[in-house]
């Protein structure tokens, strides 16, 4: 409501509808906000988890690399990466809390044999095998973790817009009505008060 409105009783039962709606609805939302600090405390936990899995298999990894670098060098691991391949992923919309999310539904397998690379079992080293080894794991792991991720971001996001949403409404929205109803209240009742002086004076005239 307007600051302006008017002091009728009419804008006095529309701002008292206004703050109950406000009430009610503040009350929703922080709900809503218990509900998303429970997910997100679900979600956070393997999430974490699925990071530092990653982290070391990803330190494994470039140890790995460093050691065939070392006997390979540059120019002879680049050809152990061929051929090159597309990695399809199947994906599916899902919500939660009415928060939009995606599910993976299909993976391909990422890790692939000597034969599957086209070298001859030991041509490559152990050491090229294990760099391949481990960081064909990590996309497994990453590609694994994708979605948990996505709803961990896009919780923390939810939970913040709706902990703004009721921090506007109980600071802002809820006391500005407050005072705009006790202010149309206090301006009726002074109404009424000169009215009623109004009308006993009237009275005691026509006594006289």
């Amino acid at each position: 409501m307007s600051e302006r409105a008017a002091p009728t009783r009419m804008n006095l039962l529309r701002a008292r509808r206004q703050l109950d709606q406000m009430l009610r609805g503040a009350d929703l939302l922080r709900k809503r906000r218990e509900a998303l600090v429970a997910e997100l405390f679900r979600t956070a936990r393997p999430a974490i988890d699925a990071r530092a899995a990653a982290e070391r298999r990803a330190r494994q990894g470039y140890s790995a690399l460093l050691e065939a670098l070392a006997v390979h060098g540059k120019d002879g691991l680049r050809p152990l990466g061929w051929p090159a391949r597309d990695l399809a992923v199947g994906i599916e919309d899902a919500t939660l809390w009415g928060i939009p999310a995606a599910r993976i539904t299909e993976t391909p397998s990422v890790r692939r044999t000597p034969e599957a690379r086209g070298l001859a079992p030991g041509a490559a080293g152990p050491a090229a095998e294990i760099t391949a080894e481990e960081f064909e794991s990590l996309v497994e792991m990453l590609l694994a973790a994708a979605p948990r991720e996505l709803l961990l971001q896009r919780l923390a996001e939810a939970l913040a817009q709706t902990s703004r949403q009721v921090n506007t409404i109980e600071q802002q929205l809820v006391p500005r009505l407050r005072t705009e109803i006790a202010t149309i209240a206090r301006v009726l009742e002074e109404r009424e008060h000169e009215e009623r002086l109004r009308l006993r004076w009237l009275l005691e005239r026509r006594s006289q």
